[in-house]
């Protein structure tokens, strides 16, 4: 299908709509950096204890992923294994829950102090949808999705919200598995094959080709556009403006 063809579009959140990547990423930052340095400070120095790096390790291992997923998938990069705990494990627990926990509350912090922006293209794509008759929602690993689209004005543009809270509850698999994005589709009542899915991260671009989505579009933030060609994106964009450009002009019988 053609992208004016599909019914439905599911966005993911960060990276996509709001310009929080670059909290999360800080917030990973802090968090993992403290829990390497206590090791450094037990052990020595030892490559696999480096810092975290903000934007290859925020990309490969955590970028798109639910928050402990991230955890472990970080960890095991640098051969570390933490007990699981417990998903409400305080913050300074030595758990894979703790240090979630950890890196969720920097977030909130910094998004109190920062705000949040939202990218006035993504917000014109959407806007732009629903006037058409498209169904729309937001498939995101983050559990503060639903706080985030408050915070940005957003919350009355999606007719669905998948969100890290709604995977944990359902029993979803976290990206790069389809999962959630099939929930998301199947709470719309289309057929994945109607829907395109929008994303900034290889996992979740992986996840939409994975589900046999009609049209995976991917946003090159962060991520490298051969990233996403090669996680399997039908086309990259710098932003989403085109997009919103194609659907104001169907609506105005133009195209």
């Amino acid at each position: 299908m053609q992208p004016h063809e599909l019914r439905g579009w599911l966005f993911d959140l960060d990276g996509v709509l709001t310009d929080t990547a670059r909290s999360h990423a800080e917030a990973w930052r802090r968090t993992f950096d403290e829990l390497l340095g206590r090791r450094r400070e037990a052990e020595g120095e030892h490559p696999a204890l480096r810092p975290f790096d903000a934007v290859a390790d925020y990309e490969r291992y955590v970028d798109g992923r639910a928050r402990h997923d991230g955890v472990r998938a970080f960890l095991a990069s640098r051969g570390i294994t933490l007990p699981e705990g417990r998903p409400d494990d305080p913050p300074d627990a030595e758990t894979v829950g703790g240090v979630g926990n950890a890196k969720n509350a920097l977030f909130l912090e910094l998004v109190e102090e920062e705000g949040i922006d939202v990218f006035p293209e993504s917000r014109r794509l959407v806007a732009a949808l629903v006037e058409a008759g498209r169904c729309t929602g937001v498939v995101s690993a983050s559990e503060n999705c639903r706080a985030v689209l408050r915070a940005g004005r957003l919350g009355g543009l999606f007719y669905v919200v998948v969100d890290g809270v709604v995977a944990r509850r359902e029993g979803l698999v976290g990206k790069p598995a389809p999962d959630t994005f099939l929930y998301g589709a199947a709470l719309l009542q289309l057929d994945p094959a109607a829907v395109a899915v929008v994303e900034d991260a290889p996992a979740g671009v992986a996840a939409g080709r994975a589900g046999g989505f009609g049209y995976v579009v991917g946003v090159a933030r962060r991520a490298q556009p051969r990233q996403l060609l090669e996680a399997g994106a039908d086309v990259v964009v710098g932003d989403l403006g085109d997009f919103a450009e194609l659907f104001a002009l169907l609506r105005r019988g133009v195209a």
